[in-house]
């Protein structure tokens, strides 16, 4: 592209951070998606791109010759998916390439964005794999037979809860909260009954599918990388959840004496 117009650079600003705001939301590094910015401003014709990111929005700007144009998109976190962070580097590969005689421009970038969808596993292998996993620390913490499926069980219908209230949109906190309390309520039966000799290892097994692993890795790897705000950000969003989670265990816990 020889020259850029006002408006072609405002339509290539828009996608760039379209692109961006993707990235963010399905769980990408901060410096991923500054390095995708400011590689997708390069190759579609803007002398630099300059990014800021919070985690709730992302203000983004291109330079053309002296003539700038900033934006901004609000980021509505939704479930992590890889699937989607890989397309879009994928994309930014083929136009730096340029292999085909595909026409690699902005309107290229806008079509394959629109068509990106999160591509998520069958619900009911996801509730059988996350009993399966957390069943597997209930054996390695040394947990009998009965905490085993005790664990299995109260794990695989925790999911099941999970899924349907995300489902209906309740707020995560929300989520992770009454999550914590059904799958603490389930296993403590087997310590009220006596089913098992090791109850305790079942009850602490059976959350394991709460813990915001994802979010406590992100939040130190963008801080150690400079980006401190979005560290700090990610950071008070697993501990929050981790707080919710920890407020359904207590409740299911007092209730069950």
């Amino acid at each position: 592209m020889n020259s850029l117009s006002h408006k072609e650079q405002s339509t290539i600003t828009r996608g760039i951070i379209k692109a961006a705001v993707l990235m963010s939301e399905y769980g990408a590094e901060s410096i991923l998606i500054e390095q995708t910015a400011q590689r997708l401003g390069k190759v579609l014709g803007a002398s630099s791109v300059e990014i800021s990111l919070i985690p709730s929005a992302i203000v983004l700007t291109t330079l053309y010759h002296g003539q700038s144009v900033t934006t901004t998109r609000r980021v509505h976190h939704k479930p992590i998916n890889m699937r989607i962070v890989c397309a879009i580097q994928n994309i930014v590969l083929k136009m730096e390439k340029k292999e085909s005689e595909v026409n690699y421009d902005i309107d290229y970038l806008y079509t394959i964005l629109k068509q990106l969808e999160a591509n998520y596993y069958n619900r009911w292998l996801v509730i059988f794999m996350v009993g399966l996993s957390c069943m597997s620390f209930a054996f390695l913490q040394g947990g009998d037979s009965m905490a085993l499926l005790t664990t299995f069980c109260a794990s695989s219908i925790a999911m099941f809860v999970r899924q349907e209230l995300s489902k209906k949109r309740f707020v995560m906190i929300i989520v992770f909260g009454i999550t914590a309390f059904v799958a603490t309520l389930i296993a403590g039966l087997s310590k009220i009954y006596g089913l098992s000799s090791t109850p305790n290892i079942a009850m602490a097994a059976s959350v394991l599918l709460l813990a915001p692993g994802f979010a406590f890795v992100n939040s130190f790897l963008d801080s150690f990388k400079g980006y401190m705000m979005m560290g700090w950000g990610r950071w008070m969003d697993g501990m929050i959840l981790t707080l919710a989670t920890s407020v359904g265990i207590i409740i299911a816990i007092a209730l069950l004496s």
